[in-house]
């Protein structure tokens, strides 16, 4: 069992958190991490890079030159790969790179990715970010709070709009909210800054429960 510092924004420890991370498995194995992020990369490919072939290019169809009698090879039309402006053999046409894994696999990837950060001591919950109002100036402050200078991924509740809207245009900061983190968010970056609201989310999603604790 894992005991978890809660902050607020001023960087004050409130409460701790007991998550039992030995549910999350034993050991993180990079494997299944390896081929999660695989996965979201293949995923986010555009699959647009094509190239025409010699059915495809412009040019007339004509034979350049009879076949014999001109001391030059054999030439059946100008649209050959052979020939400058020609087409081209083998090139890449439009396809969709994008394929799933086992819904149980993803689960515990993302497990797995947590396992690590809180093992790593980059893992930092807070008790809330409530602004009244989006304002990056005030979600920069709390960062100055915490100590978390750069990449860092910032995971909200579905309350937190103005959170979202604060930190989403702050170099080097991924924010993200609690339902749609994976894998490759959380490895992408070198501390998880989590809402409390968010970690009971994540903690369904990966099958696991928080217990608060004592101050």
């Amino acid at each position: 069992m894992a005991d978890l510092k809660v902050r607020n924004k001023e960087g004050k420890e409130l409460e701790v958190l007991q998550f039992e991370d030995n549910q999350l498995g034993k050991y993180v194995n990079r494997q299944l991490l390896r081929d999660s992020i695989v996965m979201y990369q293949a995923n986010n490919r555009q699959g647009t890079a094509s190239t025409k072939t010699r059915a495809e290019v412009a040019g007339s169809g004509r034979k350049p030159w009879r076949q014999k009698g001109t001391g030059r090879a054999r030439a059946g039309t100008g649209r050959s790969p052979l020939w400058r402006k020609g087409g081209v053999v083998f090139g890449p046409k439009p396809r969709d790179f994008s394929y799933s894994m086992p819904k149980k696999a993803l689960r515990k990837a993302l497990g797995n990715a947590l396992l690590a950060k809180i093992r790593d001591n980059k893992l930092h919950i807070l008790d809330k970010l409530d602004f009244e109002q989006p304002k990056t100036k005030d979600m920069l402050e709390v960062l100055k709070n915490l100590d978390l200078k750069d990449s860092t991924t910032i995971v909200v509740g579905p309350s937190d709009t103005n959170a979202y809207l604060s930190a989403r245009n702050i170099q080097k900061i991924n924010v993200c909210r609690a339902g749609d983190l994976n894998t490759r968010d959380i490895l992408a970056c070198k501390d998880l800054l989590v809402t409390k609201e968010a970690f009971a989310i994540l903690g369904k999603r990966v099958g696991v429960e928080t217990k608060g604790g004592a101050n």
